[in-house]
């Protein structure tokens, strides 16, 4: 008789909860321990100078050597872009396909770590063995090739991983989402079902990638004595295919801008998921060499991320590519939530410079991710005991809960869990069992983590109110001032349109360090205090106003 299961699966999400990127999921057993994705997000806008948000790593660091390997479901940057970061923290190997890893290469070497750690590339109906774990990669859809599912049969039983996708039954190249595997693990048996839930609030299904092409076909038709330039998401070697094969149809050469852009074409040509002719690609630094009519240029910054492509285009600052009216730029995307403003603003600056812009979503661009008619299929296709929403605002994980009610699920096992909480699974039970360190990394430049709350405060405070810098010698000994005080203002006050006030500040300044000095404080912590106290008071007085006040008081 077979030995009854003691032990019990933990299931936990460190990112990809209550938000929009930086999706991780960590599944374990006893000893051994795998990782699903390891992605980042862009920062919110009170992030002032923050580059991107990683996951906190402190729960996988020191559980290193339990981890047997990081498995990738496809090459978003909200799914593999935390994963430099991780590998410099711990070398364990990372399980990929082909164009995922091709452009996690890239990456590794941004990061001079390529080379010195493990790539194992897999297809789709690979399995793996894991410590504990068995792991099969499943073909899905979604809007970079190469995606998959992955199912883990662990000792308590199956657990699905949807990752990303979308049920696209003619998609541009490869083959349609591999529904017959997926109801062949439903028939078995599926403990967990862990399902993005991106478009949950979107009825119906997702359109297939195909229908962007007629509409670019629409566009060129209509537009041959005007320079196309299409923005669109790096990754979605889809639509960049679609974009040149109707640029060729129309006798267009396409130039390609934008460093993701051309790494992310470069792989995908090299790897073979692109199709593109010899005399097709022309140098963005040729395009001068053609009528404007024959060119189309494909570039990033559909988001309106500063210092992208279509960015330095709008603002003059492209050292290749200069707009005229002439032009037609083509926003081939979605506005990512929070990218609205950013969105805004170039499309603001094009139509400046006469440029006219197309940006009607419903006909340029097609969504990567499944609405609620395949969502429910997924559901109804794997009848899981038991369910965790994954990938979305804490809205989208409530609709999806609602969704699989819908579909017939007992509320009871549903779990709408936040990021680090653990789910304890066996064969007969679900229920949530404490958390783990989990939460942001805010990445500055080099720095990793040194950016937190209270920097973000600083940063905050001297954003709204600016700086004031206070400079003062003193004779401890002597109880006399010997120079200064000087005031130095930043972002506060036009010094020379103030200088009244500022001969005020220096003034009580003066004689808070007199009263210090005199009353036989010598203490730097408490002359700094008196003089911050003394001056934030004052000047919230007469300004309203609460800068930053930084006194630098120094002894003889």
């Amino acid at each position: 008789m077979a030995k009854k299961q003691t032990s019990k699966v933990r299931v936990m999400m460190l990112g990809g909860l209550n938000e929009i990127g930086k999706n991780i999921a960590v599944i374990e057993y006893e000893n051994d321990l795998i990782i699903i994705d390891c992605g980042l997000a862009f920062p919110d806008e009170d992030m002032l100078g923050v580059d991107l948000v990683i996951p906190d790593f402190t729960y996988l660091e020191k559980n290193a050597d339990r981890i047997r390997g990081i498995l990738l479901t496809h090459g978003h940057e909200d799914h593999i872009g935390g994963i430099p970061y991780l590998l410099k923290q711990i070398n364990v190997p990372v399980y990929g396909t082909r164009l995922t890893l091709g452009i996690l290469e890239s990456k590794l070497d941004e990061h001079h770590l390529l080379g010195s750690r493990e790539l194992v590339t897999v297809e789709a109906g690979t399995v793996l063995k894991l410590g504990a774990f068995k792991c099969e990669f499943i073909r899905a859809n979604h809007s970079i090739a190469d995606a998959c599912m992955i199912a883990i049969r662990t000792p308590v039983g199956t657990i699905l991983h949807t990752g990303d996708f979308k049920l696209d039954v003619s998609p541009v190249s490869g083959e349609m989402m591999d529904l017959t595997r997926i109801g062949e693990y439903g028939r078995e048996g599926i403990l967990l079902l862990m399902c993005e839930s991106t478009n949950v609030d979107r009825s119906g299904f997702t359109p297939s990638e195909r229908v962007v092409g007629s509409a670019l076909d629409q566009i060129f038709m209509t537009h041959t004595d005007n320079r196309v330039i299409i923005a669109t998401f790096s990754s979605n070697v889809h639509r960049v295919q679609q974009i040149i094969n109707a640029s060729v149809k129309f006798g267009r050469k396409v130039a390609i801008t934008g460093r993701s852009m051309i790494n992310v074409v470069g792989a995908a040509v090299e790897l073979g998921y692109m199709d593109v002719p010899d005399y097709a690609l022309i140098d963005i630094a040729d395009i001068g060499k053609y009528p404007q009519e024959m060119i189309t240029i494909i570039t990033t910054g559909s988001q309106g991320e500063p210092m992208s492509a279509l960015y330095r285009m709008a603002f003059s600052d492209h050292s290749q590519v200069e707009l005229t009216p002439n032009d037609l730029v083509v926003l081939s995307s979605h506005a990512i939530p929070g990218n609205e403003k950013l969105i805004s603003r170039i499309i603001n600056e094009l139509y400046k410079k006469g440029v006219n812009v197309y940006h009607d979503e419903a006909i340029v661009h097609v969504s990567g991710h499944a609405c609620q008619e395949e969502l429910k299929l997924i559901h109804a296709l794997t009848k899981p005991k038991f369910f965790m929403p994954i990938h979305g605002e804490y809205h989208h994980l409530m609709q999806h809960k609602e969704l699989a009610e819908f579909m017939g699920m007992d509320p009871k096992n549903i779990f709408v869990c936040d990021i680090g909480q653990v789910l304890e699974l066996d064969h007969d039970s679900c229920k949530k069992n404490g958390t783990v360190t989990s939460g942001r990394m805010l990445v500055d430049g080099y720095g990793v983590g040194d950016v937190g709350n209270i920097v973000l405060r600083d940063r905050r405070h001297l954003a709204q109110d600016g700086l004031i810098v206070v400079v003062a010698t003193v004779d401890v000994d002597e109880a006399t001032i010997v120079s200064g005080p000087d005031i130095i203002s930043r972002g506060f006050v036009y010094v020379r349109e103030s200088e009244e006030l500022m001969d005020a500040v220096r003034e009580m300044v003066r004689d808070v360090l007199c009263d210090t000095l005199d009353s036989g404080i010598t203490e730097w912590t408490q002359m700094k205090t008196a003089v911050k106290d003394t001056l934030s008071k004052y000047l919230y007085a007469k300004t309203k106003r609460k800068p930053m006040i930084l006194p630098v008081i120094m002894n003889v």
